[in-house]
């Protein structure tokens, strides 16, 4: 049996964390203590969470974290976002070099994450492009969630057609999977972290792992902890 601990991105990460991952992972032993929005900063002693656009914060949180949990069976990670990282994460710039090629970049940088953290129970995770990726695996489930959307779907399934994965879509200002989501469902943006994990749940994660190699991979890694 396992303890694990998840810093998401905001809410959006760390409720599909709540309703969906935690209850996956406790069928492999992996039991989730919490799902935690990661700091953005500290003031007057307060730390305050979400958003995850500066690192250093992110930074010791975590290790804030470490320091408190000392046992060996308790293990953590993240959810935080390849679009718009802080641009001192470490590793950043040499990552450049990995631009071709979207999962050799975030392996480079999920490997400088874990070196600067420096503990062997963390598990960097970054996530290629954003959660709304996954959204992308199966369009037709907004119509569990948005009524007469059947044209707007068409729209997303388009876009997804383009992309080997939904991985793939770009992270760019105003091609990022959540620019296109808001753009076809207008308000999808401020019901976001209410209606992405209620997607992302009626898709699936079989068929989201099986669609989406690189959340796949850290999901393995994350079942494996319950034979520790």
């Amino acid at each position: 049996m396992s303890r694990l601990y998840i810093f998401g991105e905001g809410s959006t990460e760390t409720t599909f964390g709540d309703d969906v991952i935690k209850e996956h992972l406790a069928l492999h032993n992996v039991f989730v203590q919490g799902c935690v929005e990661i700091a953005h900063c500290k003031k007057k002693g307060k730390v305050h969470r979400g958003g995850g656009r500066k690192y250093v914060p992110m930074k010791n949180d975590i290790c804030r974290f470490l320091k408190q949990e000392k046992g060996a069976d308790v293990f953590f990670t993240t959810m935080i976002d390849l679009y718009a990282i802080p641009q001192e994460f470490p590793g950043l710039e040499e990552a450049d070099g990995y631009r071709v090629d979207a999962y050799k970049r975030v392996g480079f940088l999920e490997e400088c994450f874990a070196k600067d953290i420096g503990d062997p129970r963390f598990i960097p995770n970054i996530q290629l492009h954003e959660f709304e990726a996954l959204l992308f695996v199966q369009p037709s489930v907004f119509s569990t969630f948005y009524a007469d959307c059947e044209d707007r779907i068409a729209k997303l399934v388009a876009i997804a057609a383009g992309y080997k994965s939904p991985e793939l879509i770009n992270d760019g200002q105003h091609t990022a999977p959540s620019i296109r989501i808001a753009n076809v469902f207008l308000d999808y943006d401020a019901a976001k972290a209410a209606a992405g994990p209620q997607l992302a749940k009626a898709t699936g994660l079989d068929l989201i792992r099986e669609k989406c190699p690189h959340f796949g991979a850290w999901l393995k890694r994350l079942e494996k902890l319950g034979t520790k």
